[in-house]
């Protein structure tokens, strides 16, 4: 990845690449999940509860990884049990590819199954080699020629790095692993060789569609595989009756919940975990981890950042910044203000260039709006201060006392006229 993040917290639509399989497995009802990691132990803060980290001690391969998750696992899983191996960088596999594996390894009554799929071009990935008869022969890596010939390379099957195996054939086969390949590592698919030679049958269950199991070794793989996420996750929202007018032109994370009848204009990105509801428009906006209720208008060209409520008809227009704020219903920001850590009442218009300062070089404060408030044009609200219902501001003020309720507030230095000063030449001394 040339990156220093690790390849597994790479984002992928708002969701860190490990927890798609994750999210994956536990959907297809896994009984317990164990993930992998270095000793550092970098993905451990971004795992849901009941996922149980496992440390691989060194860098020895897939091989290495599986004896680390099989020792998390313990004795007590079931010996006739399936295990399922996912690989974290092959993150767009669904539960339903993996309900059709298990349940493809349960009807074949093999000792392993692995998950294969073709490629036009499969480079970087292991080649599946059948026998005349078409059984599973064995799994070749390619990443070194050492470890491959010329024309097992040209074989269009790969391994998807995705296998079930039966409990007790998988802790049986694990330690006879050997490391003499190119890469001097414990390859898995190695255990398919072992079970094969021990007697055991070895199958192979074919995934047509190749989307689900592309894997990710670099960023251009990353960015193609975050295009079939995000085209999936568009799909979704459009046939649930969301209108996204160009997808193309439109960046929705994986976790963002839109209601029916919403409509999302070009170049708008909306992220995390945000929530609007039925019947909005957004224009042109950027959207991060807010709450929208049902008929909000946004844009175009509004960033609403982290903790933004707008309720119910309420509008944020053009070039305005919302952060942490609860907007009333109803309630209209219209353009060129900035709103952070404040609390605006039911059916107030915020003038142009209304601004809070909310943070005094020390501290962050709160303002309040009351309900009905009309502010003038380029109205500053000094925090922490409040508005009070029905109030109104002059234009130009800088609010830094609560304005009561009904009252005007107008805190701007009074107008003096310079009279003859353009023929003395523009001084006004």
């Amino acid at each position: 990845m040339r990156s220093s993040t690790p390849k597994m917290l790479h984002d992928l639509c708002g969701r860190p690449m490990v927890l798609w399989p994750v999210r994956a497995a536990l959907e297809a009802g896994a009984g317990k999940i164990v993930v992998v990691d270095s000793p550092e132990r970098a993905l451990e803060a971004v795992l849901p509860d009941g996922v149980e980290l496992a440390v691989q001690e060194r860098a020895d391969g897939t091989g290495g990884a599986t004896v680390a998750a099989m020792a998390a696992l313990g004795s007590d899983v079931d010996s006739s049990a399936p295990v399922l191996v996912l690989a974290g960088d092959v993150p767009l596999v669904s539960a339903e590819a993996i309900r059709a594996l298990v349940e493809a390894h349960a009807e074949s009554g093999a000792a392993a199954t692995m998950a294969s799929t073709i490629l036009e071009d499969p480079s970087g990935y292991g080649r599946v080699v059948r026998d005349s008869a078409g059984a599973v022969e064995r799994v070749v890596e390619t990443k070194a020629h050492g470890d491959s010939t010329q024309a097992e390379r040209e074989i269009r099957e790969v391994n998807t790095g995705i296998f079930v195996f039966s409990a007790h054939a998988l802790r049986d086969a694990l330690p006879r692993l050997s490391t003499d390949n190119a890469q001097g590592e414990l390859y898995l698919p190695q255990v398919l060789d072992l079970l094969r030679a021990d007697g055991a049958k070895v199958a192979a269950h074919l995934v047509e569609d190749q989307r689900l199991v592309l894997g990710v070794n670099d960023r251009v793989a990353l960015a193609r595989v975050r295009k079939l996420a995000q085209g999936a996750i568009h799909e979704r929202h459009m046939r649930a009756g969301v209108g996204i007018v160009d997808p193309d032109a439109t960046v929705i994370d994986v976790d963002v919940e839109i209601g029916q009848d919403t409509v999302v204009e070009p170049f708008t990105t909306i992220r995390g975990a945000t929530r609007i509801g039925r019947g909005c428009t957004v224009r042109h906006s950027y959207l991060v981890d807010c709450v929208l209720e049902d008929g909000v208008s946004v844009g175009p060209f509004a960033y609403l950042r982290p903790g933004t409520v707008l309720r119910k008809g309420s509008k944020v227009g053009t070039f305005v910044e919302v952060k942490n704020s609860d907007v009333g219903a109803g309630s209209r920001i219209p353009h060129l203000s900035y709103i952070g850590d404040a609390d605006i009442g039911e059916g107030t218009n915020l003038g142009a260039a209304t601004i809070t300062a909310n943070y005094d070089g020390r501290a962050k404060h709160r303002t309040t709006v009351g309900r009905g408030v009309r502010t003038g044009v380029d109205t500053t609200l000094v925090a922490p201060v409040s508005v009070g219902d029905d109030a109104y501001t002059g234009a130009g003020s800088v609010i830094t006392e609560d304005v009561p309720p009904g009252s005007l507030g107008i805190a701007r230095e009074r107008q003096s006229n310079v009279e003859g000063y353009a023929e003395r030449g523009g001084r006004s001394g």
